[in-house]
């Protein structure tokens, strides 16, 4: 019987976690590294959507639907994930604009709503102004960020994964393939390495002489204090997106990765805040609890990077932006990959070589 093979991780936000779990659940020795613990440091700013939404290809759109269904299965196998199907109402668009996104995706199999401000009412009933024409997806939903990756990382740890804390000083390398990592001063062996750090995989992959085209723009997201329920699910309206938290936390940002927070983040947060409250009705004793500046892990076209790195052996770079929702699929395919050798089909236009080309 062969000995299971060893993994590090490198990230413990909600991509690594999901990778490390998976790789636990199939065999795999697991080694967990984050410098800032379960959680990660984009995870927390994370607007937490999980859709398959407008201004994508079909064929990433086929990735999100795969992942929106993986997250209902790997919910059975942990069930302790605060997943919530709530649903999202949009009007972030021009009316036109809007249309021809809900005809799109309606011919690919999206179960899109088109809604008057009646029925946008009755989907919200505390907005102050609903829209006169929205859509609404049932179908979509929220996985809270920071106790998902917990719960993710806690299961892994009862199945035998090892989380340890610790800065990655550099990869170790040996004829053209990673054999451990040094962290915190000391090494570590692995025979694989899966580096999912989020904005900070470039500086450790380019220690093993790999390039990652990544940019980091910062995201401003407003938190409340908790509050009775003010919202059912997520609101997409003009230059303001939000939703309410588990906890009764009402979250919002220009947009959902976040907004610019300008030259004064503070004061760019009381004047979003103002914004939210002004938005719902019976929130006047909302009150703004603190605000973060997330800078998202974004590839240079925008898509994800889920393979092998080319020219080093054994190592494995899984970064994006849209982590939420792609969890469960890249942990599940990733660990095939990596385990099995068998790359799935859906992760065929991610590799990082593309930038090569």
């Amino acid at each position: 019987m062969s000995s299971p093979k060893q993994v590090i991780v490198i990230g413990a936000g909600i991509i690594g976690a999901s990778i490390a779990w998976h790789l636990t659940k199939a065999g795999a020795g697991v080694t967990v590294v984050s410098g800032s613990g379960a959680g990660g440091v984009a995870t927390p700013n994370s607007f937490a959507w999980i859709n398959a939404s407008w201004g994508n290809p079909e064929i990433y759109f086929r990735l999100r639907i795969r992942a929106m269904a993986e997250w209902t299965r790997l919910a059975k196998d942990v069930p302790e994930l605060p997943l919530a199907w709530c649903g999202g109402l949009c009007f972030d668009l021009p009316p036109d604009r809007l249309e021809a996104y809900a005809a799109e995706h309606s011919s690919w199999g999206y179960g899109i709503e088109r809604v008057d401000a009646k029925r946008a009412g009755e989907i919200e009933p505390n907005l102050v102004a609903p829209p006169d024409f929205a859509v609404y997806v049932a179908e979509e939903g929220v996985a809270e960020p920071v106790a998902t990756a917990k719960a993710l990382l806690a299961d892994a740890e009862r199945l035998g994964a090892r989380v340890i804390v610790g800065a990655v000083d550099r990869l170790t390398l040996s004829i053209g393939k990673v054999t451990g990592a040094v962290v915190s001063g000391e090494t570590l062996s692995a025979e694989e390495i899966v580096v999912a750090a989020g904005a900070g995989s470039p500086a450790i992959a380019a220690t093993a002489g790999i390039e990652l085209p990544l940019d980091t723009p910062p995201g401003l997201i407003v938190h409340s204090r908790p509050h009775r329920k003010l919202l059912n699910g997520l609101v997409h309206a003009e230059r303001l997106h939000m939703r309410q938290t588990a906890e009764g936390r009402i979250i919002a940002g220009s947009d959902f990765a976040g907004g610019d927070p300008g030259e004064n983040a503070e004061a760019t947060a009381r004047e979003l805040f103002a914004v939210t409250k002004a938005a719902l009705r019976g929130a006047d004793r909302l009150e703004l609890d603190f605000h973060t500046v997330g800078y998202r892990p974004t590839p240079a076209d925008g898509f994800p990077i889920v393979s092998r790195a080319d020219g080093v052996g054994g190592l494995y770079i899984a970064v994006m932006h849209s982590g939420i929702t792609l969890a469960p699929a890249v942990g599940l395919f990733a660990a095939r990959e990596i385990l099995e050798g068998e790359r799935d089909v859906l992760l065929a236009p991610y590799a990082l070589s593309r930038f090569a080309q």
